[in-house]
């Protein structure tokens, strides 16, 4: 008999609302997760060691692990301390770098990984990639997705509103995304996965219409559903399309040109993706995309994070040699350095006036 259908890589526990750290120790429970009860729990000195005093007295079978500045080198030293542990599964608590660490330690050593949230600032907190850097600038490095994810909604609240405000730039950069990877089926013929691609521009979609705002619980459950549905997407695509097209070439190229001047991840990519849908001649979704940011707090011109137009420019012209072989607005228009310059200020005048 044909198969008829085909399995979807999920988390086997998405809990998502206020108070969810509290259900920890019942998530590793799972004997699916922590057969033998023992674990390794990956957490920074700062916000990580206050909720550690939280929930360590449930959580008596854990190894406490403290992670570095984020990178590479970070997330190779915090594998080689776990690895003669042997542990059922590794515990992320944390941001985005916690995360990306713990995720990529736990592939390295063969382990599944629970991931906690403690802010809502890009899609990573589910999808299967760890953003790290590197001694080349920074790279991404393909993992298992997460078996367990926890938002607890009262510690989002907590952080800094920046954190929120980056969530929703990344989760509105899929509708751009998801635009250029259909470019590149029309154009190129490249397979498009519907469903990924579905699930991903819903996704960015649900944020886009949402009329909560940032303090809201329901709003931020919406985020937070969006972000773990643009892994999950990225999951079954085999690839990071359906949340990456020409809005994170743009992002990347900003990071390179301008390392130590760059805004929060879903700040550039908020930006490039309402220019990218500009560029592809939807002059009204880039106002409504531009507008939606303005409405959460969140840049919608490159001056409002600091840079001149000329400089952003220059990374829109750099994008394309971020992601070689992938195929967006940018690679198929080839603007002149002047060109996009052109569109850039038509850009601004629509979105500002």
């Amino acid at each position: 008999m044909p198969v008829l259908s085909r399995l979807i890589p999920s988390p086997v526990v998405v809990d998502i609302r206020p108070g969810a750290l509290d259900g920890l120790a019942g998530v590793l429970a799972d004997q699916r997760i922590s057969p033998s009860g023992r674990f390794a729990v990956a957490a920074t000195g700062g916000s990580g060691a206050r909720l550690r005093e939280r929930i360590a007295p449930v959580l008596p079978g854990a190894t406490w692990y403290e992670v570095g500045g984020g990178d590479l080198d970070d997330a190779i030293r915090l594998a080689d301390e776990m690895k003669p542990g042997r542990y059922d599964a590794v515990v992320g608590i944390g941001g985005g770098k916690v995360i990306d660490c713990a995720k990529y330690a736990a592939a390295r050593i063969g382990l599944p990984v629970v991931a906690v949230a403690t802010n809502l600032s890009h899609d990573g907190i589910c999808s299967p990639v760890s953003i790290l850097d590197n001694d080349a600038g920074r790279g991404s490095y393909g993992v298992p997705m997460p078996i367990a994810l926890l938002v607890d909604l009262a510690v989002v609240r907590e952080a800094p509103i920046r954190f929120v405000r980056s969530g929703i730039g990344d989760a509105l950069s899929n509708i751009s995304a998801v635009a250029d990877w259909e470019l590149a089926h029309r154009v190129q013929g490249e397979r498009i996965d519907g469903l990924a691609a579905a699930m991903a521009r819903q996704a960015g979609e649900s944020v886009l219409r949402h009329p909560g705002g940032c303090g809201d619980d329901g709003f931020l459950t919406v985020l937070a559903e969006a972000l773990v549905l643009s892994g999950i997407a990225m999951s079954i695509a085999g690839h990071t399309r359906p949340s990456s097209g020409a809005c994170h070439e743009i992002g990347h190229a900003l990071d390179l040109l301008y390392p130590k001047r760059a805004a929060s991840h879903g700040e550039q990519v908020g930006i490039a993706a309402a220019f990218a849908t500009h560029l592809r001649g939807d002059h009204e979704g880039a106002r409504r995309l531009a507008g939606v940011l303005r409405r959460h707090g969140l840049p919608v011109v490159a001056r409002d994070i600091g840079f001149a137009d000329e400089e952003f420019v220059r990374a829109v012209r750099l994008a394309p040699e971020t992601r070689p072989g992938r195929y967006t607005v940018l690679e198929h228009l080839e603007l002149s350095p002047e060109g996009i310059a052109e569109a850039y200020a038509e850009y601004v005048a629509a979105v500002t006036s």
